[in-house]
């Protein structure tokens, strides 16, 4: 992603809102990607312009375009009073997402069942189909693969670029 972290040390809720903006919006870095594993027949993705670039950089054929796949977006803190590292702006989006503690954050069922329409639609299509999507989202697409009888690898943030190959058992 060609998107850089702010130089500043601390920063502001307005900042880091506008940093969100600047990385949905951002361009990709253009690299290779594995995807043996699979005759692809169908691509999902995002519809984030990021995520759209990236499933045009690796699969040639039709994608649909899912505003399910959509990264579960941050509480939007606003302001210029209070200035933190921006790591600690990162924690604390997480920590209100976790403990739903606001009613303008989605909740862990909506993105749960996002993701169950998501899974269906691509069942299907019936074949073999790639996923473009967000590090946040991939572990409830993982969730739901597994409960739905699929095995794939467990990872703990998933990595950019990097194919995770799940198969019905």
């Amino acid at each position: 992603m060609k998107h850089d972290y702010p130089r500043k040390l601390l920063v502001t809720p307005d900042e880091v809102a506008d940093w969100f903006l600047g990385y949905d919006a951002a361009d990709i870095e253009y690299g290779h990607v594995d995807l043996s594993g699979g005759n692809w027949q169908h691509c999902f993705c995002s519809d984030l312009p990021r995520a759209i670039k990236t499933a045009q950089a690796i699969f040639k054929g039709d994608i649909v375009v899912l505003e399910d796949l959509r990264e579960i977006e941050p509480y939007p803190f606003r302001g210029n009073r209070i200035k933190l590292p921006f790591i600690v702006w990162g924690i604390l989006v997480r920590l209100v997402w976790y403990f739903k503690s606001h009613p303008n954050v989605e909740t862990k069922r909506a993105v749960r069942e996002r993701v169950r329409r998501v899974i269906d639609q691509v069942l299907r299509a019936n074949g073999d189909a790639l996923i473009v999507s967000h590090a946040a989202l991939m572990p409830f697409l993982r969730a739901e693969l597994k409960r739905r009888g699929f095995r794939g690898p467990w990872f703990g943030r998933a990595a950019n670029g990097l194919l995770y190959l799940f198969e019905r058992s």
